[in-house]
């Protein structure tokens, strides 16, 4: 059990800080982790969802305290604010993220 407890450190590090959350159903959640628990479930405060489109830029829709289960996290990290806060996500096209096929 290595990789989880290297998992869990990774994301105690994580508190408090803003962080993006790819999820197994093709949604990006993005928010500051406030709390984590052994199975990855996920609080996020102020949390958004973005929304890719082809032919629009992208959306973000606030979603407030959000949780997330574990079962369904793919990926988990920090963002880097002073990165994110220039990137002009309304000029960003793309493709939205498939779900996981299992």
């Amino acid at each position: 059990m290595i990789f989880f407890s290297v998992a869990m450190a990774n994301l105690e590090d994580n508190l408090n800080k803003i962080t993006l959350v790819a999820t197994g159903d093709g949604r990006i959640i993005v928010g500051t982790l406030k709390g984590f628990d052994q199975t990855v479930n996920l609080v996020l405060e102020d949390a958004h969802e973005r929304i890719f489109s082809h032919t629009q830029g992208v959306e973000q829709v606030p979603l407030g305290l959000y949780l997330i289960r574990g079962d369904n996290v793919a990926c988990v990290g920090e963002i880097d604010q002073d990165i994110d806060g220039n990137l002009g996500l309304g000029g960003i096209r793309a493709e939205p993220l498939q779900p996981i096929v299992h």
